[in-house]
C-alpha cells in the first residue's frame, strides 16, 4: 500500500490542485489539435498560426478550412480575452483593497496623532508655572534621583590669610645676622 505522501505528490493532483487558473493562459503553453495538426505556443501564437493557416486556406479556395481554422483561432481569441477579463478585474479588487488599507492607515494615523495632542495639552494645562513638573499620581513614572532639581551650591570662600607669626626679631632689623640657637 503506498503512503498517502506519494499520493499527493502525484503529476494528476498536481494539475488537479492548480485547476483552471486564469492567470496562467495568457502565458500557458498549449498543444492545439486542429485540422492540420498539432499547432503549440501560447494562446496568441496559437491564434496567429491558425489566422495565418486561413489565409493560406482562402488563397488556395479552400473555404471549409479557412471556415475551420478561423473557427479555431476564435476558440482561443476567447480563451485569451475570458483571461485577460479575469487578470484586470482581480488587479482592480487588489487595487480597492489596497485603497481601503490605505485609508484605514490614515485614519488610525490621524487618531493617533490627535490623541497625543490632546494628551499634550492636557499635560500643559496640568502642570503649574512652577520649576518642578507634577508628577500625577495614576502615572506609572518612578521619580528618581536624576528627575529631581539639583541643590544650588554655595560658592567657595577664598581661603583666610594666616596671621603672620610674631616672632621676636633682634633689635637691629632683618638685616641684622641672627644669633646661633
Amino acid at each position: 500500500m503506498k503512503s498517502s505522501r506519494s499520493r499527493s505528490r502525484s503529476k494528476s493532483n498536481r494539475n488537479r490542485s492548480q485547476g483552471n487558473q486564469g492567470g496562467n493562459v495568457v502565458n500557458r503553453v498549449f498543444d492545439s489539435s486542429g485540422p492540420e495538426g498539432k499547432v503549440r505556443g501560447t494562446p496568441q501564437q496559437i491564434i496567429e498560426k491558425y489566422n495565418q493557416l486561413a489565409r493560406d486556406a482562402q488563397l488556395s479556395n479552400d473555404r471549409v478550412a479557412a471556415e475551420n481554422f478561423q473557427q479555431h483561432a476564435e476558440h482561443y481569441t476567447r480563451m485569451l480575452s475570458e483571461a485577460q477579463r479575469e487578470i484586470e478585474a482581480r488587479r482592480e479588487e487588489q487595487d480597492r483593497q489596497n485603497r481601503e488599507r490605505q485609508a484605514e492607515r490614515d485614519r488610525e494615523r490621524a487618531e493617533r496623532q490627535e490623541r497625543e495632542a490632546n494628551q499634550a495639552t492636557e499635560q500643559q494645562a496640568a502642570q503649574p508655572q512652577g520649576d518642578a513638573p507634577v508628577v500625577e499620581g495614576d502615572s506609572n513614572l518612578v521619580e528618581t534621583p536624576e528627575s529631581q532639581p539639583k541643590p544650588k551650591r554655595q560658592p567657595r570662600r577664598k581661603p583666610r590669610p594666616k596671621p603672620e607669626a610674631v616672632n621676636e626679631d633682634p633689635p637691629g632689623g632683618d638685616d641684622a645676622p641672627k644669633a646661633a640657637e
